[in-house]
């Protein structure tokens, strides 16, 4: 743990905080991960479980002191893609080597290679992250990686684009 910083140790426990839903001074193990990438780190499912993250709430709960060790492990850890990464296999498909590939194959990507995404989530992620396919089929793919990199936070909840308005403002009328 000496090899973090005071900064790192003050946001690791910020972050902590957050997920410490009932002030208990504990999390759940099953937000390793989430905790991880609110602190910018991209860790795969088989580091988070590697490193002691559950695949199930209520399995077992780590303190701060728990939780630092496994944050310096994740900062350390080189097998977390970066956009440059990302960017460069998709380039494997851009056959024109114009910044365009066909959308069916970045589905097949999600659903196929790496982590494999199920066929809700891939229809989620092409929703919300991918420009509209061109008369060929193609989709320019550095914006669609752009926006996953950036943090997508998969699907909103219903209702939830509805803001409420703002102090002293009124809700507009129903017509």
């Amino acid at each position: 743990m000496s090899d973090l910083s005071k900064n790192d140790v003050e946001r690791a426990s910020f972050a902590f905080s957050i997920y410490d839903f009932d002030g208990s001074g504990k999390i759940d193990a099953f937000n390793v991960g989430d905790v991880l990438r609110a602190l910018n780190s991209n860790p795969t499912l088989a580091t988070i479980e590697k490193l002691g993250g559950t695949k199930k709430k209520g399995e077992k709960t780590l303190t701060i002191e728990e939780f630092l060790p496994i944050y310096s492990q994740a900062k350390k850890d080189k097998d977390q893609g970066q956009y440059e990464d990302f960017l460069e296999c998709l380039k494997l498909y851009d056959k024109n080597e114009n910044g365009l590939m066909l959308g069916a194959e970045l589905t097949h990507t999600l659903l196929a290679l790496g982590e494999k995404l199920e066929d809700n989530e891939v229809a989620e992620v092409t929703k919300d992250c991918m420009d509209a396919e061109d008369d060929d089929g193609m989709i320019p793919y550095a914006p669609f990686l752009r926006k996953m990199c950036d943090g997508w936070q998969g699907p909103k909840p219903k209702g939830a684009a509805a803001a409420a308005p703002a102090e002293g403002e009124e809700a507009p009328a129903e017509g």
